[in-house]
Order: C-alpha cells, then sequence, then structure tokens
C-alpha cells in the first residue's frame, strides 16, 4: 500500500473531532457571544464543577495553561530559595521550569525502565542521599509526572512523601482520563495539574489547564493566586499572584469536548491495543501494569536505530515525534543544578531511543494498518 493512497496521515486528528461536536461547539460558542462574559463567565464555574466530579475531588479550579497548574500550587505551598522539589528528569521542561521560577531547585530522580514514570524506590533512595547531605535546603514536595498517559505508581509514592513530610503535586498533563487502581487522574497526591493543550487527550483551542485538590484551604488560595492573588475584591490583594485566568470561550470548548471524553478514551485503547498485538515483535511497545487505563497521550516505541527508523517512516508519509529526546538534567537551562551525563541512565537511555506514532481516537483500520506496515517492514 502506497503512502500516496491516502491525502494525509494525522499525528493527532483534531478535525474529525470537531466533526462530531460542531453542533455542541457553535451552540456553546454562540451562547458565550450572547452573553459576552468573555473573562470568568458562567462556563467557568459549568466546567469546574463537571471536572471536579468527573475526577472524584471536592475542588477544581481552572486556569490559563498547563504551566500555570503546576506554578499555583507551589506558589500556594510558599516554595521559595532554598527549597527543594523531587521530579522527573524524563518530561517537559514545565514540571522542573515552574519549581525554578519561584528560586527553589529542582532534584531529579530517575524513572522506570517500563513505564517510563518517576521510579520509587529510586525516589526514596534520592531522598535519603538529599538529606545527608546537609546542604542547607530543605525538602518541600514530589512531583510524579504521569508520562504518555498512564499515571505514575501513586501508592509507594504518597507512603515515601508521608514518610519525609513531603506533598504531592501530581503533574497529571498527560494522564486526565486515565486511572490508576480505579482512582482517576487528577485525584492522587495531596493536589494535581492538568493541562488542556489542544493535543491533550482533553484539550482546547488554545491555552488551558486545571488544579484539583480536597483541601479548601489549598482551593481558597489556588482562587486568590489565579487572579492576582485577590482577596475580597480585585483591588484588595491578599498575596502575591498570577494572572491565571482560563477565557469563558476555552471553557465552552472543553464542554462540548466532555459530551464525548469518555468514548474517545475508549476509542484510544482501541488503536493502542492494536498497535501493541501487532508491533510486539518490531519494537518494544508500551508497558501499562494491571489495574491501570491509559489514556494513550501519546503511543510511543522503542527502537535501536531511532534515526534511522524516523527517516524511513518519514519517506512513507507517516508522520512521528520525540518526546523527549533530552533529559531535563542535560538541559542547559539547568546547568546550574550541576548533574553530568550518565547521572539519570534509564532516562538517558529512553531518550536516546524512544519516538511516538500517530495516536488518536478517530486512526481508522486501514491507516493504522499502514504505519504498522511501515514500521514492520
Amino acid at each position: 500500500m502506497a503512502a500516496t493512497e491516502f491525502k494525509k496521515i494525522d499525528f493527532i486528528d483534531l478535525k474529525a473531532q470537531q466533526g462530531r461536536i460542531r453542533t455542541s461547539l457553535e451552540q456553546r460558542i454562540k451562547k458565550v457571544m450572547d452573553h459576552g462574559v468573555y473573562i470568568m463567565g458562567p462556563e467557568i464555574a459549568e466546567l469546574e464543577e463537571r471536572l471536579a466530579d468527573y475526577v472524584g475531588v471536592k475542588h477544581c479550579v481552572v486556569c490559563g495553561s498547563g504551566t500555570d497548574a503546576l506554578l499555583m500550587p507551589l506558589m500556594a505551598y510558599g516554595i521559595k530559595p532554598g527549597d527543594v522539589v523531587f521530579t522527573s528528569p524524563f518530561t517537559f521542561i514545565a514540571t522542573a521550569e515552574v519549581v525554578a521560577l519561584l528560586g527553589a531547585s529542582a532534584v531529579f530522580v530517575d524513572i522506570d525502565l517500563r513505564t517510563y514514570n518517576i521510579d520509587p524506590i529510586k525516589l526514596e533512595e534520592e531522598i535519603q542521599k538529599f538529606l545527608k547531605s546537609n546542604s542547607g535546603k530543605k525538602a518541600r514536595g514530589i512531583i510524579p509526572v504521569d508520562i504518555f498517559g498512564q499515571t505514575a505508581d501513586y501508592d509507594p509514592i504518597e507512603a515515601v512523601a508521608k514518610k519525609y513530610g513531603l506533598f504531592v503535586l501530581q503533574d497529571a498533563a498527560q494522564s486526565f482520563g486515565a486511572t490508576y487502581k480505579g482512582r482517576k487522574a487528577g485525584s492522587m497526591g495531596n493536589v494535581a495539574a492538568t493541562s488542556f493543550f489542544p493535543a491533550k487527550p482533553l484539550g482546547c483551542y488554545g491555552d488551558g489547564g486545571a488544579v484539583f485538590c480536597n483541601d479548601d484551604e489549598m482551593a481558597q488560595k489556588l482562587r486568590s493566586i489565579r487572579v492576582h492573588g485577590q482577596g475580597s475584591d480585585k483591588y484588595n490583594n491578599v498575596r502575591i499572584g498570577i494572572n491565571g485566568r482560563l477565557d469563558t470561550m476555552q471553557a465552552a470548548v472543553l464542554l462540548a469536548k466532555m459530551e464525548i471524553f469518555e468514548e474517545e478514551i475508549t476509542l484510544r485503547n482501541t488503536v493502542a491495543a492494536r498497535y501493541s498485538e501487532k508491533l510486539s515483535h518490531a519494537a518494544t511497545t508500551p508497558f501499562v501494569p494491571k489495574d491501570y487505563v491509559s489514556v494513550w497521550a501519546q503511543y510511543s516505541l522503542l527502537v535501536q536505530r531511532r534515526d534511522e527508523m524516523l527517516d524511513k517512516l518519514k519517506s512513507r508519509g507517516v508522520p512521528t515525534a520525540v518526546y523527549y529526546p533530552k533529559p531535563l538534567h542535560l538541559q542547559e537551562a539547568f546547568r546550574d543544578l550541576g548533574y553530568n551525563r550518565g547521572d539519570f541512565p534509564v532516562s538517558e537511555r529512553i531518550a536516546g531511543s524512544i519516538f511516538s506514532i500517530p495516536m488518536h481516537p478517530y486512526l481508522s483500520g486501514d491507516v493504522q494498518d499502514y504505519i504498522i506496515q511501515s514500521i514492520v517492514e
């Protein structure tokens, strides 16, 4: 089957999704245009209630981006220079960037070889190593990252956090909709953050994010931080905050998408199962532990000669992406942390051989078979 038989293979197909919900989208957007409250309109509260119910938590605070969703809880916890937060080096820079923005330091922890999520055993080892270092800094929290659509292993992570008196901020930017032992992503740890960037399993038509928690005081602080540290009114500022509001129009888009979100998760898992069945002999396919359900933000493979594979797939019209080619401990932005190549061998190994292939709920069987055939050959 020649690549030219397909007009174009989409890495993520937002047009097919839009076609399904076009009527609902237009109705919701028209409603926003009619009432004209483009900032903090009624759709914001409606969306927050809908998302909190979906995740199974008391509070949801929507915000302007996934980065804001990570930053705001750290601000609420009072993270400052001299504080340390433990996280994964195999993630997008935003996870550790928010720590640095507040003047604190990230301490990286290597990942599990099969799930690519933070390794709970290595997490405790790094915490103990830090405590013995007598650096003068204070360990404050942990940001586990739910990579590629499945959650980290939160039972042991939460146990380690409790043992050492640390908070857990779940980075669920890629896992919203996934489940961990019956619990929805966004309900783990003390507080959780997600992203509604358009390419996410649940994405809006711009930037967007949300924070989830069960703590009333935390929720109050988050709502204040979201609007410049607002107190009783917009000119009464009780703390330093940010402009972290979600546009009403984006809330309308997300409300329309929520109508089909559960069905799309099922479709994503069908696509992933087909990939795994037919590619297991050609590459290392994703590992999903028992009692986990992934939302498949990406479908990623490991191969020995990645560049050669990517060139061949490109020649056959198959789009690919590499998440993430350089771990955070090797990024120029974090040079001051003092890490070197070889410090986190699993992260470096995965970064050097992983790549992602088209994944979305509307990937047809014939297109998927062509992608599979191209990889196998």
